[in-house]
């Protein structure tokens, strides 16, 4: 028995920066690093297609994902290693995860094809899993994961805007009565502007009949410059000036 043993204090703090501790959050640390850059990975492929969720979001979820399953397989470390491990603490964390997917869920927002909040509602998420890591008495791993989160939510932003991505708009036509303009011929206008339409979000709508009825057009349109994308201002400059053309709204996809 050494002399810290004696004071109940020290002792206690002690075994959480026992070898084995601080041991079992280092491997924590790398599961969570390195599901990190797979969900970021992953997330690059869908910014790249033009998909509102990216690397920030999927790079988060595929974090916390690991992080509340790892702690689950370490459970003689939970709470310093001095309080048996008990099957309803588990049950507790599938309690919180359940609540806080219904309150990222409200974070996000849609409006047509556009979807905002996405990040918010993943670091919401993550947010959660720092809590149980504190919670269960892994506090390096907690401090680990919170550092890594605000992080890649700052300079995945970057990143994601230095990578060649298809910058996405949500575009919204309203056409002037009687003009119906064909598929090609949307898709030239947009070519003319830098832009693709994606075929499979294309929604027609049409209000009454002959001369009097009035079309409207919603879709999502992709940068053809990967590197250099136009705003969407440029591309609002360039659909003002089209013929048959009574209205429109442009809006950048953002998570």
């Amino acid at each position: 028995m050494t002399w810290i043993d004696s004071i109940p204090a020290l002792a206690h703090l002690s075994r959480y920066w026992s070898l084995d501790f601080v041991g079992a959050n280092l491997l924590i640390g790398m599961h969570l690093l390195g599901a990190l850059l797979l969900g970021m990975l992953v997330g690059y492929e869908r910014r790249f297609r033009g998909r509102a969720a990216g690397m920030r979001t999927y790079g988060l979820v595929c974090m916390t994902s690991a992080a509340l399953t790892v702690v689950t397989g370490v459970p003689e470390h939970w709470f310093g290693g001095h309080t048996p491990f008990h099957g309803e603490t588990s049950h507790v964390i599938q309690g919180i995860v359940t609540g806080i997917g219904f309150l990222g869920a409200g974070v996000i927002m849609r409006d047509g094809f556009h979807v905002t909040g996405l990040s918010t509602a993943a670091s919401i998420w993550t947010s959660s899993a720092i809590g149980m890591l504190v919670g269960a008495g892994f506090y390096p791993a907690g401090m680990l994961l919170a550092l890594v989160s605000a992080l890649s939510m700052e300079w995945g932003r970057r990143l994601e805007r230095k990578l060649p991505t298809h910058a996405a708009m949500a575009i919204t036509l309203q056409m002037a009565p009687g003009q119906h303009p064909s598929g090609a011929q949307v898709s030239t206008w947009l070519r003319d502007a830098g832009f693709q339409l994606f075929d499979d979000s294309l929604l027609i709508r049409q209000d009454g009949a002959g001369a009097s009825s009035h079309t409207e057009w919603r879709f999502t349109a992709g940068a053809l410059d990967l590197m250099s994308p136009p705003t969407a201002a440029d591309l609002a400059e360039r659909l003002r000036a089209l013929p048959g053309v009574a209205g429109f709204s442009v809006t950048p996809y953002k998570s």
